[in-house]
């Protein structure tokens, strides 16, 4: 009989044991929740310190550690307006524009031009004659006209001239004087070409020192190449004409300012 009694006492404080279990239980489930339940109400609040600096890549609302700054990769979406400088296309346009404007330019200002080389005529003529050899002694001097159509200066670097007379060539000369043209400019050059008249010709001789003639004219071919240069390169500008000469006597015809070339 008292071990039945005591056995329903156990019993029973278990029991209540196991109640009171649960009630606690259930009060921290329920107290777990309002916790949840209040913080939710509130808004998201950062507290920064002075070891932070703001996250460019969080629109401002997000920081990371200082000194971590090159360390850390940001991801951004392809729709950020970083990513689409502003007026990429104008500084392209610009730069595309200009390039071509001074390529435009640099092949208009240093495209070579032509260069004229024009024959002005004789200037003068020198005969002296060898009456025992009947050689005739003509000291021919010509002027020549060159004109630099270029935006550059160029360089007369040589002459060569010769005199041919019945298919003979009776004199010849080459000059290695160096003139500068300017650009756009033109200069008048004089070069001489001492000629001699013998042999097979000898009867010239005769028709040059004839006195009932007032003046005695023989037709010569002038032949003159022009080597000019500019930027190391060398070009070659000739001509040929042909010319009366007076063989009777000195003559001498002026063209202004000229350079002489003797």
């Amino acid at each position: 009989m008292g071990k039945a009694q005591s056995h329903l006492v156990k019993n029973k404080d278990e029991s209540q044991d196991a109640l009171t279990a649960a009630d606690k239980l259930r009060d921290g489930h329920a107290e777990e929740d309002g916790k949840h339940g209040d913080v939710s109400q509130f808004p998201y609040v950062e507290f920064t310190g002075r070891d932070s600096v703001t996250c460019p890549t969080c629109q401002g609302t997000g920081r990371i550690p200082r000194g971590q700054e090159n360390q850390l990769v940001a991801l951004i979406p392809y729709s950020d307006q970083r990513l689409r400088p502003s007026r990429t296309k104008l500084y392209v346009t610009i730069s595309v524009a200009l390039c071509l404007l001074l390529s435009g330019l640099a092949v208009f200002f240093l495209f070579p031009r032509s260069i004229d080389v024009t024959y002005v005529g004789v200037k003068s003529a020198y005969v002296s004659y060898d009456q025992p050899q009947r050689i005739i002694y003509l000291t021919i001097t010509n002027t020549l006209n060159i004109t630099n159509n270029n935006y550059y200066a160029i360089s007369v670097t040589n002459l060569t001239a010769q005199v041919q007379f019945s298919k003979t060539v009776i004199g010849k000369t080459k000059f290695n004087n160096t003139t500068v043209i300017m650009p756009l400019d033109e200069r008048q050059l004089d070069y001489t070409v001492p000629t001699t008249i013998v042999d097979k010709m000898s009867y010239i001789f005769d028709y040059c020192t004839l006195p009932t003639i007032k003046v005695h004219n023989i037709v010569v071919m002038m032949q003159v190449t022009v080597t000019t240069s500019y930027f190391g390169h060398a070009e070659q500008v000739s001509q040929e004409m042909y010319q009366y000469v007076d063989c009777g006597g000195n003559t001498t015809s002026m063209h202004g300012h000229v350079q002489v070339y003797q």
